[in-house]
C-alpha cells in the first residue's frame, strides 16, 4: 500500500463514507438533501450510532436524532433485502438509551423520535434510483396485515443516479464521483495506482478536496481495502451461487435415479459420469443425501 499502514480492524470499522459523514456539518447537509429540510445548526444533531466497543454485537454506519426524528443510514455495495431486519435489531439499543431516564412502565405515554431508514447503494450491479424493502417481506408465513413493519429505502448513489439528491448534497456527489473514478482506473492499472490517481485528480478538481487533503493517507488505505473487499465478496457470492446451482443439479440427479429404482452402485456410476467425481466423492454425495432425507 505504498507505506500506508493502518490496523485492519480500524480500516474495516471506519469506512470512507462513514468517515466523511461523521462530520456533523456534512451529515446535516445530507439529511437536509434527503428530506428537503433547511436545518443550519449541526449542534442540533445527537449522534446515536452504535459502536461495538459498547454494544458487543451491534455496529451500524450512522444514526442520529434531530428535532425528534431518528435517522439510520447504511452504505452498501451489495443489494441486501435483509437490511430491514438489521435495522430492527439496531432500534432497540437506540431507543433503550434514549428512554433510560423515562418511566416506560407508567400510565403516561412517552415520546420517542420518529424513525427513518435509508440505505445508500453504490455497488456495481444496476439498480433503480429508489427501492423499498419491507420487513414484512421476510415473514413466513406471509400476511397482508403484519403486526410489525419496517420500511427501508435504498437510494442508488452511483454516478448518474438520483441527480436531484446529488445536486442538493455536493459532498455525496463528490463521493460518488470519487468511487466511480477508482472503479474506472482500476480496470486499467493496479488498484494502488488507481486510488492514487483518483485522489490526485479529485484534489486538483475540487472534489472532496478538503477531506482528501486532510486525510489523504487514511482515505487511500480505506479505499484500497474497501475496493479489494468488494471484489472479494462479489467473487465469493458468485462462487457460492455456482456451488449452490451445482449441488442442486447433483441432488436432482440422485432423486431422478431413485425414482427409477436404480441401485446405489448405479447411482454412484451416474454421478461419476455426469459430474466427473471419483467413486469416493460420488458415494459421499449419495450417503449425505440419504442421511438428510431418511
Amino acid at each position: 500500500m505504498n507505506n500506508v499502514s493502518l490496523p485492519v480492524n480500524r480500516i474495516y470499522k471506519d469506512r470512507l463514507y462513514k468517515m466523511i459523514f461523521n462530520d456533523k456539518s456534512e451529515l446535516l447537509k445530507l439529511y437536509n438533501a434527503i428530506n428537503g429540510t433547511h436545518y443550519d445548526n449541526p449542534a442540533m444533531l445527537t449522534i446515536t450510532t452504535l459502536d461495538n466497543a459498547i454494544y458487543m454485537t451491534m455496529e451500524n454506519d450512522l444514526s442520529f436524532i434531530i428535532d425528534m426524528r431518528l435517522a439510520l443510514y447504511e452504505q452498501q455495495s451489495t443489494v441486501n433485502p435483509n437490511l430491514p431486519l438489521r435495522f430492527l435489531m439496531y432500534i432497540p439499543d437506540i431507543y433503550s438509551a434514549y428512554t433510560k431516564d423515562m418511566n416506560i412502565y407508567g400510565s403516561k405515554k412517552v415520546q420517542i423520535p420518529l424513525p427513518s431508514f435509508v440505505i445508500f447503494y453504490n455497488g456495481v450491479k444496476s439498480q433503480p434510483d429508489r427501492t423499498e424493502f419491507l420487513l414484512s417481506e421476510l415473514f413466513h408465513p406471509t400476511t397482508d396485515q403484519p403486526a410489525l413493519e419496517l420500511k427501508a429505502v435504498m437510494l442508488n448513489i452511483n454516478k448518474g443516479h438520483n441527480q436531484e439528491l446529488m445536486n442538493a448534497c455536493h459532498t455525496l456527489r463528490d463521493y460518488s464521483e470519487y468511487v466511480a473514478r477508482i472503479r474506472t482506473y482500476s480496470a486499467e492499472m493496479p488498484l494502488t495506482d488507481a486510488v492514487e490517481k483518483a485522489i490526485t485528480e479529485c484534489i486538483h478538481e475540487n472534489i472532496l478536496r478538503d477531506f482528501l487533503l486532510k486525510n489523504r493517507a487514511e482515505a487511500k488505505a480505506m479505499s484500497i481495502y474497501e475496493y479489494d473487499e468488494e471484489k472479494t465478496l462479489r467473487m465469493f457470492r458468485e462462487e457460492g451461487y455456482e456451488d449452490g446451482e451445482r449441488n442442486g443439479k447433483i441432488q436432482a440427479t440422485i432423486e431422478m435415479c431413485l425414482e427409477f429404482n436404480l441401485s446405489s452402485d448405479a447411482i454412484v456410476q451416474k454421478l461419476m459420469t455426469k459430474f466427473q467425481f471419483s467413486e469416493n466423492q460420488a458415494q459421499e454425495y449419495l450417503d449425505n443425501y440419504i442421511a438428510q432425507n431418511s
